[in-house]
This record gives C-alpha cells, structure tokens and sequence, in this order.
C-alpha cells in the first residue's frame, strides 16, 4: 500500500519541508514570508489527522504507512524548529530537547524491533499530545505577529513550545521506563 491516498498525503507533509524552508529565501517582506511559510504548515500538518482518518475510513492502514506517518512528522518538525532557531523565534535549548528526543526515542524504537520487544514503545498518548502542542505552537511562532489584534503570537508560541519540551522530555521518560525492562531481560 505504497501509493494509497492517506500515503500520498503522508509523503505530503515530507514534500512541504523544502516549500516551508524555501519561504524564507524568497525577496518577500518578512509578515509576507511568515504568512506564508505559517500557511502551509497548517496546510501540511493537518494532513497528519487527514491520512489517519482517511486510512482507517477508507481501510487502506498498511504496516508502512504506520511508519512513515511518524516519520513524517518528525521531519516536518524537526526542520520547521531549524527555521525557527535560524530566525530567532526558538531557543537553541528548546530546539535541542525536541530534535534530540527525536532521535533518541527513533534509536529506541529500532533496538526494541530489534530485540523483538517494539510493542513497549508503542506511541502512546504523552507522544501524541507532545506532537499536537508542537504542532500548534509552531505555526504561532512562524507567524510572529499579531492575530486578530489581540494575540501576540511569539509570546504565545513560545509559552507553548516550553509546555511542548516539557512533554517531550515526559514522554522520553516515559518509552525509557517501558523499555529498559524489556532491554534488560532480552541482553542477559
């Protein structure tokens, strides 16, 4: 099921990294770039909701598209937080936690398969909620400005980038205590 609908909206999300980052190269003024650059990140991040939905209403879940659909996720925003670290509006510390959670948490994931013992770090709802609060904090922070007069939205985005690190530092913490008994039991 390599070429399915809620695949190819997968692949979407992979495809809109360049066109976000692309953004920022453009001889555009900066409200105009963070509109745009802010548009298609919501544009590509709710296809995350959409190819789940669509895979299950459509019955076309497949073992690769349960792996890619993370995947995806993690590259979109991994490299919208490079965007944001290179334009000021993340911390360096931030950005750190996040990207290095990922690939700590992607390592795990392959030495549990490879010990057999993938289902201890299944996705698990702390995971979910860390990639919804990155999700909405970042497309405030790409914005940077003010919304609808009222919501600064750096400040906002910030605050929720913090609460989104805190998840993810939580949610590391939570696949390392189901694992390390897995991985004791299957190194003796």
């Amino acid at each position: 099921m390599f070429l399915t609908i809620p695949t190819l909206l997968t692949w979407a999300r992979i495809a809109a990294i360049p066109l976000i980052i692309g953004v920022y190269y453009l001889d555009w003024q900066v409200h105009t770039k963070n509109l745009w650059a802010t548009s298609l990140f919501v544009l590509f991040a709710a296809t995350d909701w959409l190819d789940g939905y669509l895979a299950r209403r459509l019955n076309q879940t497949s073992a690769f598209g349960a792996f890619l659909d993370p995947v995806a996720d993690k590259f979109l925003i991994c490299a919208t937080l490079l965007v944001l670290l290179e334009e000021g509006r993340v911390g360096s510390v931030v950005a750190l936690i996040i990207i290095g959670r990922e690939i700590a948490i992607s390592a795990l994931r392959e030495w549990m398969a490879h010990i057999g013992a993938s289902r201890s770090v299944a996705v698990h709802m702390l995971g979910k909620l860390k990639t919804t609060a990155q999700m909405v904090a970042i497309p405030f922070l790409l914005y940077d400005g003010q919304l609808l007069g009222l919501i600064d939205t750096r400040q906002w985005g910030t605050w929720l980038m913090w609460v989104a690190a805190v998840l993810t530092v939580w949610s590391m913490a939570y696949y390392l205590r189901k694992a390390i008994p897995e991985i004791r039991a299957k190194t003796r």
